[in-house]
């Protein structure tokens, strides 16, 4: 088992490491084989965006009690980040229907213009479609667990950090 002093030093590296990985996963998808987002994909990268500056921050505050926080916040933010993927597979496989703008661009058309303009816009993706799937396996499905692993982890190094013997 590592000791406090190891795992306060590669924690800010697992952060980072945890967020790059489905950050550069998702704009590999989107720019490099053009799997559009929905808006839902969108949500979902924000905690990880909020884990890299918690990643910096971790590696610029070293005191105990800075990294202890960070590593709980981060926690709260993984778990967030899992509920959103989670919501978004449930709306993947029509268990609800999403609060989110999906599929719609909110635009009312009463017109022949709006609607001659409505056809020239690229259509917004709906959040129900499911563009790339690795054994039947969605790419918001693959997040939920990535999230849960990378909360318990936090957790767990949470715990570590302040005193208390993980079982």
């Amino acid at each position: 088992m590592p000791d406090q002093q190891t795992i306060a030093r590669w924690f800010p590296w697992f952060l980072l490491a945890a967020a790059a990985g489905p950050l550069g996963t998702a704009y590999i998808a989107q720019f490099g084989f053009g799997y559009d987002p929905c808006v839902l994909c969108l949500y979902q990268r924000v905690p990880y965006a909020l884990i890299t500056l918690l990643g910096f921050a971790a590696l610029y505050f070293v005191t105990p009690v800075m990294r202890q926080r960070i590593a709980l916040v981060a926690g709260v933010v993984f778990l967030v980040g899992g509920g959103i993927a989670l919501y978004h597979v449930g709306v993947e496989q029509h268990w609800w229907t999403s609060a989110a703008p999906c599929g719609s661009s909110g635009e009312i058309i009463t017109t022949t213009e709006d609607f001659l303009a409505a056809l020239q816009k690229k259509p917004v993706k709906s959040c129900g479609d499911i563009d790339w799937t690795l054994f039947g396996i969605s790419m918001a499905t693959y997040n939920v667990a990535a999230s849960l692993f990378f909360a318990a982890t936090s957790f767990w190094v949470w715990r570590r950090l302040s005193g208390a013997k993980a079982s």
